[in-house]
């Protein structure tokens, strides 16, 4: 490391102290958005389909199954 790039390390990292909390608080506001979004789509979906005639139970595991691709973490685990 050159002279220079050793007196901007504590200015970057003192940069990334400030902003990774922000990024934490904006990044898990925007996942319980998509959830919550997800969620009410999927109570839509299942009533639709009790409306359409078919039974609960079958609505309930539908609906499960449409839930599914909301899932972030099955996503990113199935991306291990």
């Amino acid at each position: 490391m050159t002279e220079k790039e050793e007196r901007n390390l504590p200015k970057m990292l003192g940069f990334l102290i400030l902003i990774i909390p922000s990024l934490i608080l904006r990044f898990g506001a925007e996942f319980i958005r998509f959830k919550s979004k997800a969620n009410r789509a999927g109570r839509i979906f299942q009533e639709e389909l009790v409306r359409q005639g078919l039974d609960k139970a079958t609505a309930a595991n539908l609906t499960s199954f449409y839930l599914e691709g909301s899932d972030l973490f099955k996503i990113a685990q199935s991306l291990r």
